[in-house]
């Protein structure tokens, strides 16, 4: 039930009728740039995203690591 061929011809036809050819491409190209633009951001920010969480856990096991060295340390002591 979604748009057809026959529908998406028409909104074309239509929509050059309006707007002209030359405005209907230039407002295409500016439109597939901002997509483009849109993307591009999406992928930066959830590349952010990941490093962030990579750091985060990074640091977490260094955190574990010295919270358990630090209780070998204290248990290894002999008891006098």
């Amino acid at each position: 039930m979604g748009i057809g061929f026959r529908e998406l011809l028409i909104i074309l036809l239509i929509a050059m009728v309006v707007f002209g050819a030359k405005k209907l491409r230039n407002v295409g190209s500016d439109l597939g740039a901002a997509v483009k633009n849109f993307k591009k951001a999406v992928n930066e920010g959830e590349d952010e995203q990941t490093k962030q969480l990579s750091d985060l856990s990074a640091k977490e096991k260094d955190a574990d690591f010295h919270e358990r060295a630090g209780a070998a340390k204290t248990d290894s002591k002999p008891n006098a």
